[in-house]
């Protein structure tokens, strides 16, 4: 019972923690969906402006840029490690400038541009999905606490209760049985 007792204890006091947990959880979820659709909106607003101007891409030359390097860095939510999104290295290669169209500088900014709010996207996604997962569990965590373990343990608890007071009741009860057997053989021995 001391053990049930003590579990029950730890489940109780755990529970306020965990619940805290997951409410700000939840506030990150939402504020991370967001933040996520504001960027996707973004993205693809980009991609419509610069669909006018797509004949022109047909000439650009796609090897000229690519993505060396994306560095992230973690950061901790409500106990969770969440990318953060710090710097994109992107590698131009040398072209001759009065080789190419006079856009190609532009182009080649106007694609970082696109690439750097896609890479933004996916990282806002990749957030949202962990922090999402995180809440699930610390949800099934809380019911499991509220809804199965709590009830179970003080169940538990007041069955050995009501065990031990029926022992106890026995007990007594037999122990009067012996004192009153006593009692009436000393009034007939007497």
């Amino acid at each position: 019972m001391q053990d049930l007792n003590k579990q029950l204890s730890v489940r109780v006091r755990a529970l306020p923690t965990i619940k805290n947990k997951e409410s700000a959880l939840r506030v990150e979820v939402k504020r991370t969906k967001d933040i996520a659709i504001a960027l996707n909106q973004e993205y693809n607003k980009k991609i419509e402006s610069y669909s006018e101007i797509s004949s022109l891409w047909v000439e650009f030359d796609n090897s000229l840029l690519s993505i060396e390097d994306v560095k992230l860095s973690i950061k901790k939510i409500a106990g969770v490690n969440t990318p953060v999104l710090n710097e994109i290295i992107f590698n131009v290669k040398d072209f001759v400038i009065f080789d190419k169209p006079a856009w190609y500088l532009d182009g080649i900014e106007i694609l970082k541009d696109i690439a750097r709010t896609a890479i933004e996207v996916e990282v806002a996604n990749k957030k949202m999905e962990m922090l999402e997962h995180a809440r699930k569990k610390t949800t099934q965590k809380v019911n499991l606490y509220e809804k199965v373990q709590i009830p179970g343990f003080e169940s538990a608890i007041l069955k050995i209760k009501r065990f031990l007071e029926d022992e106890e009741n026995l007990s007594k009860s037999s122990q009067k049985i012996v004192k009153n057997k006593q009692e009436q053989r000393k009034e007939v021995v007497e």
